[in-house]
């Protein structure tokens, strides 16, 4: 039986643990945090991800979990139009919301019962051996097998170890990301679902600003209607703030005071404890490559351990999934070790940072211009499609991966 060890339980780590053991691997995860847990904001997927999931075989209970946002343009502050939502293609369907938690459950359930967790466990050895197996430590234990994935985000030790060239740098901006529950949120998410307003989600962008927000709709007065309520997130040029969470959201209403309905009433409906921090960091350069042989098996990277960048794209979650996809698909049905494994390995390590390089390049093309003084609007604007500009082509790769 192949064994593989998943070193972090985010996203992308349990999904790829819980896809090989399905395929009959041994899989042990290897979680730093004391118990295996989500945050309590919000996620968006992209169709890229949702189908990530479907290749997975996870994605048979999104619909209990998710909401489509209808709305797919992009607004200027002031309300106006950079791109009308029948400009941009439907293609493989609308995006959806979800509560990382609800997720975060449904990829643990997913993991069935024959897989090792250990939690509280913080890898600090990596061993990188031509002639010996991969494998990880913390100093007092060691783990070893055909298969060592790092999955453990932007700070990931499998990277420093295999990769030291990729460093980690401020993208110049901090994140907030709130859910505002469904009991404090029906006023307004009734006012969102009319017809006549049509907003169940959006995005609007300014002078380095930048908000996104979309409704996950309850389902019923118990159970399933905890999951309902509106999430937002945005983004502010400059370091993250030090003040208090009340502080914090005061510099929000601040900020967005003059932004088109529905954002400010957003912010004032969010409680200190509905929102979220953090600041945001990318990876440069790329690691040389996503996966590593080691004896006859081999390491592997995905998520933010491989390719952590700004969310200009908004697509991190998905790309870790596609990751995962990526990764099961290339090694998953081989032989434990040996050539057709490390075959694999280069075969994923290759599609996929040939996609994530490309990815990457436009979501640094937006930043730019996303980033840019009021006195650039015009490429701002540019940046989105509604002008000829410099950037005209990011505005199409924009609009291409999230819809497909």
């Amino acid at each position: 039986m192949p064994s593989a060890v998943v070193v972090g339980a985010g996203i992308g780590g349990l999904a790829v643990a819980g896809a090989l053991a399905r395929r009959d691997w041994a899989v042990t995860i290897l979680e730093s945090d004391a118990r295996l847990d989500a945050d309590r904001a919000g996620l968006m997927l992209w169709p890229s991800g949702v189908e990530a999931l479907r290749r997975l075989g996870l994605a048979g209970g999104l619909d209990a979990i998710a909401s489509p946002i209808a709305a797919r343009g992009v607004c200027r502050p002031d309300g106006s139009w950079l791109v009308r939502p029948d400009e941009v293609e439907v293609g493989a369907g609308p995006p959806v919301v979800v509560r990382r938690v609800d997720l975060h459950d449904a990829l643990v359930a997913g993991l069935g019962s024959g897989i090792d967790v250990r939690t509280g466990v913080t890898v600090r050895g990596v061993r990188m051996s031509a002639t010996s197996a991969p494998a990880v430590s913390d100093a007092a234990t060691t783990w070893e097998a055909d298969l060592v994935v790092g999955a453990d985000g932007i700070t990931s030790a499998v990277r420093r170890r295999l990769a030291p060239e990729a460093t980690v740098v401020p993208a110049g901006c901090t994140a907030w990301r709130a859910f505002i529950p469904w009991y404090r949120g029906t006023a307004l998410m009734e006012s969102l679902n009319r017809p006549s307003v049509g907003a169940r989600g959006g995005e609007t962008v300014g002078a380095g600003h930048r908000f996104r927000y979309a409704v996950l709709e309850h389902r019923g007065s118990s159970g399933a209607s905890a999951q309902g309520g509106i999430y937002w997130t945005a983004t502010v040029p400059g370091a993250a703030r030090p003040e208090s969470a009340d502080a914090q959201l005061a510099l929000l209403r601040r900020w967005f005071a003059d932004w088109h309905a529905p954002i400010g009433a957003l912010i004032a409906a969010t409680a200190p404890d509905d929102v979220i921090q953090h600041a945001v960091g990318e990876l440069w350069p790329l690691p040389r490559a996503f996966a590593f042989h080691a004896g006859r098996g081999g390491y592997a990277l995905i998520g933010d351990a491989a390719h952590a960048m700004s969310h200009h794209l908004g697509t991190g979650a998905c790309l870790a999934l596609e990751d995962a996809a990526a990764l099961v698909e290339a090694v998953g049905g081989g032989p434990s070790a040996g050539r057709a494994l490390q075959s694999g390995l280069d075969r994923y390590a290759h599609g996929r940072r040939r996609d994530v390089a490309r990815i990457g390049r436009q979501s640094r093309r937006i930043g730019a211009a996303l980033a840019t003084s009021r006195a650039s609007a015009r490429e701002r604007d540019a940046v989105l499609g509604v002008a000829p500009g410099p950037f005209g082509r990011a505005s199409q790769a924009l609009r291409s991966l999230r819809r497909t």
